[in-house]
This record gives structure tokens, C-alpha cells and sequence, in this order.
């Protein structure tokens, strides 16, 4: 049973997308229909491999894929806590997108395109998920990366979406490129890639080779989790559709970079964990900076997610696994429905997305903005949300076991407080303050009802004991580890201190008030000019690519060309035919053409005649 139900979750998504991208290119609202059926059976077939196996029951299958020489690749499917954690994840989440999506893009003229995007994304996330070694997890690694180039692209006419997808696949390219040198060199170092062999074997001595491996594996999660310093992907990401936002880039895509994490954890040594721990909390407080002035309501989200990745990491980091796939979870419901909630309000509002142009939202779409709500307390670790608990967790384990780590996520905490209340202020209270927002009216069921079902979610995910056991069992270590932790008691008053000063923060500049730019750019304008540029990022890449490193390539190409092409291949003939190319490219049939190269020669033989007269 569970090898036809892990068989089915690969096949569904393959099938559908095939069927949707072939056959019912022209048909969007039955490519539609198929894609969200296609998510209720993968939910279906997710629901009875994890309830189907035992608590602690772990599910191995391969078979042969291909071999080479003595070596034989399989392809394998490894279910085991983690795996069944992050499968109900994308089954659950990715169906409330899909369903989301009928409204949301009930008008596109490319709806097939985009819901077969959805269906190789989803595809590709579930073969993520079960894959049991590390190239398996490669080959659906490159094809998450390829589906969100697609769905990231949907909107290609406009330049932002086509330069973002762009973007956002070659920097994930860099990050691959280093997973893939550090699966070669798991594999010269250990004879294998299968997971469950590597962690019978795996035998790693603190040293620099062993450090260096770990760092080069990590180099996938920092790729696809948009860690520094390959972080700046994400904000830009934002350029596709919104469900694709809440799909790919707050409750899966991301993710994977994490999950990847905890699959390989037994790899890593105490050296590597410091510097993804310290690594990540300095993410989760440059994101949660440079959210504070930005006014795309979607960017506003990515930087927070940037912000909980780092947090992820940094329980990692600290040792506690079982904590970072618990954030992860929770980070799932809640950011999920923000970023649906926030398609909710750009649908409504025209495709408005500047939130000073918002205000009075409440009133308009109070489903929206209670549920919305519901995700900003969650986020923000107010007691007894989903956020909350998991939140909180990390911060006490970097009490207890990271001073350094610690100081740095708290004061991101507060940053956190501070601009999802400053978010939700300005588009939900107050007055409207454009006619998109005076116009807005609440969305349809097809888009409410997710955000209905994510809220409760948001309020509730956190109470662990709530869930089967299969779905928490990886995680119950790590948290009775923390649960045994002193200082309880003052971590909630300094959480409370928190998402309490955020709030009152963002009140008294933001709350009820109909401001039409940021009060911080008039205050403290290098502060803003600091946050909203992202700390430069962008800038300094730019630079070195067209200042540096195409200067120098074009200066390779030429020595090619000449020394390597030229001289040592071709000899004679190759420099004289550079030159006679050189010659050809004086040859333009143009007069005038010809008249300026022979006055020009005239003028350079005159200046040499009486320069060096003595000479001639």
C-alpha cells in the first residue's frame, strides 16, 4: 500500500501537468479543475502514507535507475519523520493554493500555463521530499528550481517578471553548483550517497576537509532558502503571481533548503553548525531591517520570510533539528496565509500593491484582515499563537546554548513586531487613502475559504500535542529538550517585551493615522536610505559583474582568441587570419566609409613625416 500510494504522489502531478501543458493549453478553466483535483489526490495518497505507517515506521523502497561501470544509481524513496512532516506540509498548503489560484486567476488568459506550472512544481517538491539519496534529491532540487523560473515568470511581458526569474535562476545556480561538488565529494569520501548508509557510516573528524564538505552540501540551502549571500533572489521573486508567492517562496520552495539541513544533519560537524547558527541569525535581523521601509506589501512578506529562514537556520545551527522543521511547519501556516491574504487585498485593490495607497481595509474585507491578522500575531510571537510556540523555542535554545545568537534573533524579534504591525496598520486601519482602496470589497469564497482554514491554523499550529504523532514524532526530542531548558519563565517576559514594544512602536507612527509616505525617510534619512536599498546589495553585484567580472571574461576570450585559437592551434594561419578578419571587418561598401580611413591615414603618415622627418 505504501509503495503504491509513494508511487502516486510522484505520478499524479506528472500526469496532470502533462495533460494540462499538451493537450489543454487553450482550455484554462478544465486545466484549472484538473490541477486543484490533482492536489486533492496527492493529499489523499499524502494523508495515507503517513497515517498509514507506524509512529516511528520509516518506509524504504528503490529500485535501479541506471548504472555505470561497478557504480548503479537507484531511485529510492526514504519516508521518515522529517519527510512526513514536510509532505503534509506541501500536500495541505499546496491544495489551499491551488484552490486560492481559481479565484485569484479566474481572469488570466494563461490560467492552463500557469496551473501546469503548479503541477511540475509540485511534482518536483514531492520528489524532493521522498527521494532517499542525495542525487535523486539533486535531480528534483534542479527541476523546484526550474518549475519556479516558469511560475515566476508567468507574467514574462513585463520586464520585472523576466528579469526576476532570470535572477532568481542563476543565483540558485551558484548555490547548486556547490551542492553538487559537495555530493562528489560525499561520495569520494564515503563510497555512497544513499542517506540511510551515509548515516550508518558517516564518520566525519572535526577538520577542515570535513568542514569544507558540510559548507559545500549547505551551499543548496543557502541557494534555495535565500541565505547570504545568496539572498537577493527573493524580494524579486515577488514579480509572479501572488499564490505562487505563498507557494514556492514562504511554505515549500524555501523550505527545501532547510529540509535539506535536517536529511543531512548527521554530516555536519560542531564547526559547520556555529557558522550556519550565527550565519542565520544575522539574516533573520538584516531581513527584519531592511523590511522596515519598504512599501511593496509583497516584498514586506519576503523579507520576512528571509527573516524566519534565518531563524530556521539558526536552530539548526544550535542543534535542535527537530525545533527548525517545527518553525517550519508552523512558518508554513502563517506566512501562507499573509501572502493569500495579501493577494486577497491586491485582487481587491486593482493589482495595487503600494501599501501607503491603502487604508480602511478592515472595513471593506474584514475576513481578509482578521485572518490576515491572525498570521501578523502569529509571526510576531504573540503568547499562545502558532508562531509562538515554535518562535519561542529557538530563542530559549539560543539562550541556553548561544549568547551571540541569541542577542542578535531577539533584537530581529523585535524588528518582526515592529513591521508586521506596521504593515497591517497602514493597509487595514485608518481611512482609505486611494480609490482602489475606497473601492475594495471582499474577495470571493474560493479565496476567503483557504484564508479561513490557514487562520485557524495560525492560531492553533502550534499546540503540538494536538497533532498524530506521526506528523510530530522527529520534532518531540528537540522540543522536550527545550521544554527541560531553565529560564521559561523569563523568556516570556522578554518575549512579551517584544512583540509588545513592536506593536506600541508601530502605533505611535503608523496606527490609525492617514500618512501617505514613510515618517522614517523625514527623521532619520540615512536610516531609511540604508534599509530601503536593501544595504546595497544589489548595487555592490552589479558592479562587480559589469565592472569586473565581464571585463575580465572579454579579456580571456581575447587571449583565446589569439594565443590559444590562434597562435598554438592554428599557428601562422590563425594570426593571419585574425588579421585578415581584422581586415574584412574595414570592408563595408560604404564611401564614406572608405573616405574617413583614407584621410585618417593621411592625416597619421603627414604627422609622422614631419614628427620624424629626419627619417623618412
Amino acid at each position: 500500500m505504501a509503495e503504491l500510494s509513494s508511487h502516486s504522489l510522484l505520478l499524479l502531478p506528472l500526469i496532470s501537468a502533462f495533460i494540462t501543458l499538451i493537450f489543454l493549453r487553450r482550455k484554462g478553466n478544465i486545466a484549472a479543475l484538473l490541477s486543484v483535483a490533482t492536489a486533492g489526490g496527492i493529499l489523499v495518497f499524502a494523508s495515507s502514507l503517513i497515517f498509514g505507517l507506524g509512529e516511528d515506521e520509516v518506509f524504504v523502497w528503490s529500485a535501479p535507475w541506471f548504472s555505470l561501470s561497478s557504480w548503479q544509481l537507484e531511485f529510492g524513496v526514504l519516508i521518515d519523520g522529517p519527510a512526513k512532516t514536510l509532505l503534509f506540509v506541501v500536500s495541505f498548503v499546496g491544495l489551499l493554493i491551488h484552490i486560492f489560484s481559481l479565484g485569484y486567476m479566474s481572469d488570466d488568459q494563461a490560467k492552463a500555463r500557469y496551473f501546469g506550472g503548479l503541477s511540475i512544481f509540485m511534482f518536483s517538491m514531492l520528489g524532493i521530499t521522498l527521494s532517499d539519496n542525495l542525487i535523486m534529491i539533486f535531480v528534483f532540487w534542479e527541476l523546484v528550481g526550474f518549475s519556479s523560473y516558469l511560475l515566476i515568470a508567468h507574467y514574462f511581458q513585463t520586464d520585472e517578471a523576466s528579469q526576476a526569474s532570470k535572477k532568481a535562476f542563476i543565483v540558485n545556480r551558484i548555490g547548486d553548483f556547490g551542492f553538487l561538488l559537495g555530493i562528489i565529494l560525499t561520495y569520494w569520501t564515503f563510497g555512497t550517497v544513499n542517506l540511510q548508509e551515509l548515516s550508518v557510516t558517516a564518520d566525519l573528524d572535526p577538520g577542515m576537509m570535513s568542514t569544507l564538505l558540510c559548507l559545500l552540501l549547505a551551499c543548496g540551502f543557502i541557494g534555495k532558502s535565500a541565505q547570504f549571500p545568496l539572498h537577493v533572489w527573493l524580494p524579486d521573486a515577488m514579480a509572479g503571481p501572488t499564490p505562487v508567492s505563498a507557494l514556492i517562496h514562504a511554505a515549500t520552495m524555501v523550505a527545501a533548503g532547510i529540509f535539506l539541513l535536517i536529511r543531512i544533519d548527521f554530516l555536519f560537524t560542531p564547526e559547520a553548525l556555529q557558522l550556519i547558527g550565527l550565519m542565520g541569525s544575522v539574516m533573520g535581523l538584516y531581513a527584519g531591517f531592511c523590511a522596515l521601509t519598504q512599501s511593496d506589501i509583497k516584498k514586506i512578506l519576503a523579507y520576512s520570510t528571509l527573516s524566519q529562514l534565518g531563524y530556521m537556520a539558526a536552530a539548526f545551527g544550535l542543534g535542535m533539528p527537530g525545533i527548525a522543521l517545527f518553525h517550519l511547519m508552523t512558518h508554513a501556516f502563517f506566512k501562507a496565509l499573509m501572502f493569500l491574504g495579501s493577494g486577497s487585498v491586491i485582487h481587491a485593490c486593482h493589482h495595487e500593491q503600494n501599501i501607503f495607497n491603502y487604508g480602511g481595509l478592515r472595513q471593506k474585507m474584514p475576513l481578509t484582515a482578521y485572518t490576515f491578522l491572525a498570521g501578523v500575531l502569529a509571526i510576531s510571537g504573540v503568547h499562545f499563537f502558532s508562531g509562538y510556540f515554535s518562535k519561542d523555542a529557538i530563542l530559549l535554545g539560543a539562550y541556553n546554548l548561544n549568547s551571540v545568537v541569541f542577542i542578535i534573533l531577539y533584537l530581529g524579534a523585535i524588528l518582526t513586531s515592529v513591521y508586521m504591525f506596521r504593515l497591517y496598520f497602514l493597509t487595514f486601519c485608518g481611512k482609505p487613502r486611494s480609490k482602489s482602496s475606497s473601492n475594495a470589497h471582499e474577495s470571493s469564497v474560493l479565496m476567503t475559504g483557504p484564508l479561513i482554514v490557514l487562520g485557524v491554523l495560525s492560531v492553533f499550529g502550534g499546540f503540538h500535542a494536538l497533532y498524530p504523532t506521526h506528523l510530530v514524532s522527529f520534532m518531540l526530542p528537540d522540543i522536550q529538550r527545550v521544554g527541560e531548558m531553565p529560564y521559561h519563565l523569563w523568556m516570556n517576559v522578554l518575549g512579551a517585551v517584544a512583540w509588545v514594544g513592536g506593536l506600541l512602536i508601530s502605533w505611535r507612527f503608523y496606527g490609525n493615522k492617514n500618512i501617505s509616505e514613510e515618517p522614517i525617510k523625514e527623521r532619520v534619512p540615512a536610516l531609511f536610505q540604508l534599509s530601503r536599498s536593501k544595504l546595497f546589495f544589489d548595487e555592490v553585484y552589479e558592479f562587480y559583474l559589469k565592472k569586473i567580472q565581464y571585463p575580465f571574461f572579454r579579456f580571456i576570450e581575447v587571449m583565446e582568441l589569439l594565443f590559444i585559437s590562434g597562435l598554438m592551434v592554428r599557428g601562422a594561419a590563425g594570426i593571419a587570419g585574425i588579421f585578415a578578419l581584422l581586415g574584412k571587418s574595414f570592408y563595408s561598401g560604404k564611401i564614406h566609409s572608405y573616405s574617413f580611413w583614407f584621410i585618417l591615414g593621411t592625416i597619421g603618415f603627414l604627422a609622422y613625416a614631419i614628427l620624424g622627418g629626419s627619417n623618412l
